[in-house]
């Protein structure tokens, strides 16, 4: 691949990820949960105010990629390291993301819901657009990859079970900050598990083609 090749799909990954983070701001704003990847570091943002979610997604991440090191030991490839100043870019998308839906007002349970859908939408639009980049996994996905591969389990399986310990961990977390109380993973986190793969897959059948040929992107 030649490095304008890979320059243009990098910047793909990139338009992706700021359309990921908006999307996390989205769902975060409704106040409902948000992504089980995500929901540990949401209810770390509760807790610690002092840091923002997008910071805290950052120190999440971080931790993901050390776990990858931990797992694959002499197998890790430097070339994901490039994870960690992609996943400090997706907290500051995502913080730019929660100034931007600020001003939204949310007075119902209803506009609450439009939140995290419109927000389950964004992100399912922008991993679309890094699938179809396909140069790096984000660090949450590697992490599930690194595990797949050392086991030999499925990554579908694997990537389930992951999800649901992080969500796990987020309710565990809150339990032991806030006196039993389930605070930062509600329904609208069992949305998002739910429905972003299936508008993933929607989406990606609509941009790939397109975007191959405003790329000019090779088929690999």
């Amino acid at each position: 691949m030649s490095k304008t090749e890979l320059a243009k799909r990098y910047f793909l990954f990139i338009f992706g990820l700021f359309f990921s983070a908006i999307g996390v701001a989205f769902t975060k704003h409704g106040e409902l949960g948000v992504s089980p990847i995500s929901s540990v570091a949401n209810v770390l943002s509760y807790k610690f105010s002092f840091f923002s979610l997008g910071t805290w997604l950052i120190i999440w991440n971080c931790v993901l990629i050390a776990g990858q090191i931990a797992v694959l030991r002499k197998k890790f490839q430097l070339i994901q390291l490039l994870q960690v100043p992609l996943s400090f870019l997706f907290g500051w998308f995502t913080d730019f993301g929660m100034w931007i839906v600020s001003d939204i007002s949310v007075p119902t349970y209803f506009t609450k819901i439009i939140m995290v859908l419109i927000g389950i939408i964004v992100l399912g639009f922008g991993i679309s657009l890094s699938v179809t980049a396909n140069v790096i996994l984000n660090s949450g996905e590697a992490f599930v990859k690194a595990i797949s591969d050392t086991t030999g389990k499925e990554f579908g399986n694997v990537k389930i079970v992951f999800d649901v310990a992080n969500v796990i961990l987020a309710i565990l977390l809150s339990l032991i900050f806030f006196d039993f109380s389930i605070v930062g993973t509600r329904e609208g986190t069992i949305l998002s598990a739910l429905l972003t793969g299936f508008v993933v897959k929607i989406f990606s059948k609509i941009v790939k083609k397109p975007l191959e040929n405003i790329f000019y992107l090779k088929t690999v």
